[in-house]
């Protein structure tokens, strides 16, 4: 399990709303860039297409946590599913067991059959003669 820092799992599926201060708190050494973004033109000269680098930040942090969420959530729902194969299994183990030893049985007592039904026809034809 990857931890990061002392967040509880009610922390880690909670994806919270992030204000433009959030943008100064990214994570060093990930892109190589720093915190503040490049100088862009003032907003009174021309507007510019796509969001603020605030707003990417924040963007970019909501994703890796709701990634994070769904990754854990995978794991759970993994881990269920192996333990419900494991079960049953054991389960298919269980009844194979069963029916051989019924099999078994069941071929002793028609071999038994069989040869009672051989000396019965046998001392029948016999008796005939």
């Amino acid at each position: 399990m990857l931890c990061f820092g002392m967040e509880s799992d009610d922390e880690i599926r909670r994806v919270p709303e992030m204000g433009a201060e959030a943008a100064v708190t990214k994570a060093p050494g990930r892109d190589g860039g720093s915190a503040v973004g490049p100088t862009q033109p003032s907003a009174g000269g021309s507007k510019r297409r796509g969001k603020s680098p605030a707003d990417r930040e924040n963007k970019r942090l909501k994703r890796l946590l709701r990634n994070r969420v769904s990754a854990q959530q995978a794991r759970e729902r993994k881990k269920a599913y192996l333990i419900d194969l494991e079960a049953r299994a054991n389960e298919l183990e269980t009844k194979n067991a069963e029916l051989e030893e019924r099999l078994s049985t069941l071929q002793n007592e028609n071999q038994m059959l069989r040869q009672i039904l051989k000396n019965t026809t046998a001392g029948a034809q016999e008796g005939r003669k």
